[in-house]
């Protein structure tokens, strides 16, 4: 917030207010050269982006765009930080997650900066009966421990206090989480196991590990389905109040169940979204705390993972630009660890390059870019502030559209979830089929001649539950459609582009035409005729006034040298000879299958 000097001295004092209807009328004005005739709140309307859950980003917010009051760090509702010195001590926890018993892999990260390990055991994961060996030579003192046991809590559980007491490490400092999620296991398998052991074991944490919880509520499993911002909040609320009902039935006070809970959220490269989306989180469990009568008990405990749904196969060392975003937004958003997935965590098990990538990407924001030194950094604006807000209220309608249904348990039985999360991820399937949501090095801009990274396979995750799905899928299987017939014939499927016209004149389009084609594996040739190329179809591409002189008579010379189909670069129109068209905002997907489809390459 801005706040005057002692002197009074305001910078803008001498200047006139501008009224908003003002900024509004320069907008109309400039959209109208554009061909938009809108006028007042219309004008500020176009130029607002749509986001999930029924919110829209605007293009200007003002003193006038107030959010409720949030608060101080450290305190009640919690929204700038669950602590009130944030992350400034030190910075966030680098937590490194694991899945495979390898040893030298774990100790090479905790020497190389890496602070806490978030381990895969059981199922999919790390045996519990390797877990020593993983951890040999681990100071358990000074590295917390994070299990991700799946069905296997008990006896994970039981294996770490063993390796606690084998090691002398004493039971107050003992750190770290055992992991028990039944209806996060639930949510990945379909799956559910008997809650009386969690609660006896989250009754020890509190009695006699202090620095232990017992409890991990998962939101990945609802992102990863495809879920929105607020349905991932909305369902991990849902889940942390049924865990609270069971531990306080079980015996435990609302302050020693609450101090059992840790969080875990996705962070995206969409950074405003996701430290919007941390923030709106604490806000909303400060509230289910002070509405069950522990409001002190209500700094909720964050874990941020950087997003799987966001990881491409293709090109994926876009990756790395992809986790550097979402480690700031969950470094700004005030999460108190945050796990870096390597850049090819897709591929199967990442390399020791990988994993030093990954651990290196909060080292250089922590150490060098010093986002830990201010505390909430982008509190105060009113975007974010108005965005928190208007996701907490999105979240907490999900949340309660959740209870009304039986509780969270009820919502994955009974399907809700799954129909709810489907739904939105057809919606956003289909921006990212139209390339309104674009995906760099597979949408757009994608390099059919890269060589492939190549990767030892990861343990098969748990299956049975919500489904997995990624951004980049619908494009991954036409480029796999296209790199089998390349191995089948030597060559891939091809679409010759014919350029009309100057550079000046055709350039952009066949620029776009060639990232289109390229998007579903057809190799794009633009050099020598038709009849040298080995197309099959062909593609025109220039200006709008060249295509209404030359348009028809090409298309007819190429249909004649053998084009079986004609496409045209540029919004469809009444061309004769021409079969379809691409243009900005059309279905690449359904466009490239379709073509894939006549060119003969198999599903």
């Amino acid at each position: 917030m801005t706040v005057l000097p002692d002197d009074g001295l305001e910078l803008a004092g001498e200047f006139p207010d501008v009224p908003h209807e003002q900024w509004q009328r320069l907008v109309a004005g400039v959209l109208r050269k554009s061909g938009k005739d809108v006028e007042g709140p219309a004008a500020e309307e176009a130029l607002s982006t749509a986001l999930e859950d029924g919110l829209r980003t605007r293009p200007l917010y003002t003193a006038l765009d107030a959010a409720p009051e949030s608060g101080l760090p450290g305190f009640a509702p919690f929204v700038r930080a669950g602590r009130a010195e944030g992350n400034t001590v030190g910075g966030w926890d680098v937590r490194q997650r694991h899945t495979a018993a390898d040893n030298a892999a774990v100790l090479a990260d905790l020497e190389n900066g890496v602070g806490s390990l978030w381990l895969g055991v059981g199922e999919g994961g790390i045996p519990v009966s390797s877990l020593s060996g993983v951890l040999d030579g681990v100071y358990l003192d000074l590295a917390p421990v994070v299990l991700d046991p799946g069905a296997e809590v008990e006896p994970a559980a039981r294996e770490l206090l063993r390796l606690y007491e084998e090691r002398g490490v004493a039971r107050d400092a003992a750190r770290g989480n055992l992991g028990a999620d039944p209806l996060g296991h639930q949510a990945r398998t379909g799956g559910t196991y008997d809650f009386a052991p969690v609660a006896a074991l989250a009754r020890r944490c509190a009695e006699e590990y202090p620095g232990l919880r017992a409890l991990t509520v998962d939101a990945l499993p609802y992102h990863e389905a495809g879920g929105s911002a607020a349905e991932e909040l909305g369902s991990s609320l849902a889940t942390g109040v049924a865990y609270l009902r069971l531990l306080t039935e079980a015996g435990l006070s609302v302050e020693q169940a609450c101090g059992q809970l840790e969080f875990r959220y996705a962070a995206t490269a969409d950074q405003f979204l996701t430290i919007a989306k941390l923030r709106a989180a604490r806000r909303l469990w400060a509230r289910v705390a002070e509405v069950c009568g522990a409001p002190g008990a209500g700094a909720q405990l964050q874990h941020a993972v950087t997003s799987p749904v966001m990881m491409t196969r293709r090109d994926p060392w876009v990756n790395m630009l992809r986790a550097t975003i979402a480690t700031l937004a969950a470094g700004a958003g005030g999460a108190e660890s945050v796990t870096v997935l390597p850049f090819d965590d897709a591929l199967g098990l990442p390399d020791a390059f990988a994993r030093r990538i990954a651990r290196n990407t909060s080292t250089i924001l922590i150490e060098e870019s010093h986002l830990v030194r201010v505390i909430d950094p982008a509190g105060g604006s009113w975007y974010v502030e108005r965005l928190t807000d208007e996701l907490a209220h999105a979240g907490w309608e999900f949340f309660q559209e959740i209870e009304r249904s039986g509780g969270q348990a009820a919502a994955l039985g009974s399907g809700l979830l799954r129909d709810r999360l489907a739904a939105t991820w057809a919606a956003r399937s289909a921006k990212l089929a139209k390339r309104r949501e674009p995906i760099t090095g597979v949408s757009e801009f994608p390099h059919l001649g890269e060589k492939p990274v190549v990767r030892e396979p990861a343990p098969e995750p748990p299956t049975g539950g919500l489904p997995r799905v990624r951004r980049d899928e619908a494009y991954e299987a036409l480029r796999a459609r296209s790199d089998a017939h390349l191995a089948a014939t030597g060559a891939r499927p091809r679409i010759y582009l014919a350029a009309l016209g100057p550079a000046a004149a055709h350039t952009a389009r066949l620029t776009f035409a060639a990232n289109l084609f390229q998007a579903g594996g057809i190799e794009p040739v633009t050099e020598g005729t038709f009849e040298d190329s080995g197309a099959s179809e062909a593609c025109l591409c220039s200006s709008d006034a060249l295509y209404e002189e030359r348009a028809e008579s090409v298309a007819a010379e190429l249909t004649a040298a053998g084009a079986s189909h004609v496409f045209l670069a540029g919004r469809p129109g009444q061309y004769t000879g021409v079969d379809s068209y691409v243009f900005a905002g059309c279905d690449a997907v359904a466009v490239l299958s379709a073509t894939l489809d006549r060119m003969g390459v198999s599903r």
